[in-house]
């Protein structure tokens, strides 16, 4: 009889923000990407915290205001990336909405950085939420009552939620992950970074990912 073959353990960290359109197309192609490959790998998925808008005030910005002054973009090409963008996430099972404002997110990143502690499904969950708030509800994922209540529908303890966001818990773990990134090179997300060496950069399609996967897979096997 031939050997069962054991699956491979592949780490996959997954730098991201939760206001990058980018990221929540990615995060689903990844998904579904590690479901084709199926039992052939053993997935241990870890979200790292990116901002792209750090000096975000806490009143957040008006979105097409934003990209104007940021990207350079006019409301004609905004339009369109939109369009695209919304197209991808259909294709993968993801609503984009329109949304008016850009918020900071360095009290979401702290919150993950808890989850993560919880647990990698509670974590995951916590991601998912707060993609879905943003693009699709269009919900301030700055605020901490919104915060909070997403943390509780992710499967956490909102109460605990509600004594971190004030407190700045956190704050310098995340820090530090986000320089830690950076100074290796990481300057626009998403970022898929496997066991720590193999680079896949943007919200890539599915076939990409299981690509990669297979033969980072079979590296690992022999």
């Amino acid at each position: 009889m031939s050997a069962v073959k054991q699956p491979v353990p592949v780490r996959i960290d997954f730098v991201s923000d939760v206001s990058c359109p980018w990221c929540a197309v990615g995060l689903k192609s990844l998904e579904q990407a590690i479901e084709r490959v199926g039992e052939r790998v053993a997935v241990d998925l870890h979200f790292q915290p990116f901002e792209l808008n750090p000096q975000m005030p806490p009143e957040g910005q008006d979105a097409t205001e934003h990209l104007v002054q940021k990207y350079g973009s006019t409301p004609e090409q905004f339009a369109r990336n939109r369009e695209t963008i919304r197209a991808r996430g259909a294709e993968l099972g993801f609503v984009f909405n329109r949304r008016d404002r850009v918020y900071n997110t360095f009290d979401a990143h702290r919150l993950l950085h808890w989850a993560a502690l919880e647990g990698a499904d509670k974590e995951r969950a916590l991601k998912h939420a707060l993609l879905r708030a943003y693009f699709t509800d269009g919900e301030d994922v700055s605020a901490h009552d919104v915060l909070a209540r997403l943390a509780g529908e992710a499967g956490l303890a909102a109460a605990r939620a509600r004594q971190i966001l004030p407190s700045g818990e956190y704050a310098d773990e995340v820090r530090a992950q986000e320089r830690f990134y950076t100074e290796r090179g990481i300057h626009s997300v998403p970022a898929v970074i496997v066991n720590e060496r193999h680079l896949i950069s943007g919200g890539q399609p599915v076939e990409v990912f299981e690509s990669a996967l297979r033969r980072i897979a079979e590296e690992g096997a022999a």
